[in-house]
């Protein structure tokens, strides 16, 4: 019951910051890149970073964030990440990394999952990010631009948003 509670919170929170949105500045030209990463998905955070270096980004302007259901025993380093236990039961989120991150102001944020993901969805509608680009069957009223490639193919997703991120004049 308490799990319904949250995702209810959730879906709330996301429809909340979702009519708070400013979309005067959707046009503005890539210089901040973010990434949000479903780690069930993928793992090679390596590539992405690349991936903003080939389109002209520096290293320093290449943000990237995960989502893991649970954490493992081990002890990690990883700042950059979230579980679904640092969502409250009210929907607010209780990781200052990701608040510090969903605070940026990304030109572009990629959403790096595929469907309907509740606590990845929150976090894309609570995103300042002014352009933001989804993957296979996302929900479209959370981003700018949905691409229908297959994320286990990296090479066709890099295609695909290099294409689209020209066609847009955003590189």
């Amino acid at each position: 019951m308490l799990k319904t509670y949250k995702l209810r919170s959730l879906k709330r929170q996301t429809d909340k910051s979702l009519a708070e949105r400013d979309v005067s500045q959707r046009n503005a030209p890539l210089t901040y890149l973010g990434f949000l990463v479903d780690e069930a998905l993928y793992e090679d955070f390596e590539m992405l970073a690349d991936f903003g270096v080939e389109l002209g980004l520096q290293r320093k302007n290449i943000k990237i964030f995960t989502f893991i259901e649970t954490r493992k025993k081990i002890p990690s380093v990883r700042q950059n990440q979230i579980t679904n236990k640092e969502f409250g039961w009210n929907g607010e989120i209780k990781n200052e990394s990701a608040i510090e991150f969903l605070n940026n102001s990304f030109d572009v944020l990629i959403g790096y999952y595929t469907g309907k993901h509740d606590f990845l969805d929150t976090l894309v509608a609570q995103s300042k990010a002014k352009f933001k680009i989804g993957c296979n069957s996302a929900n479209e009223q959370f981003f700018d631009l949905l691409l229908n490639v297959d994320l286990n193919k990296p090479k066709d997703f890099r295609e695909e948003v290099t294409k689209y991120l020209k066609i847009l004049k955003k590189i």
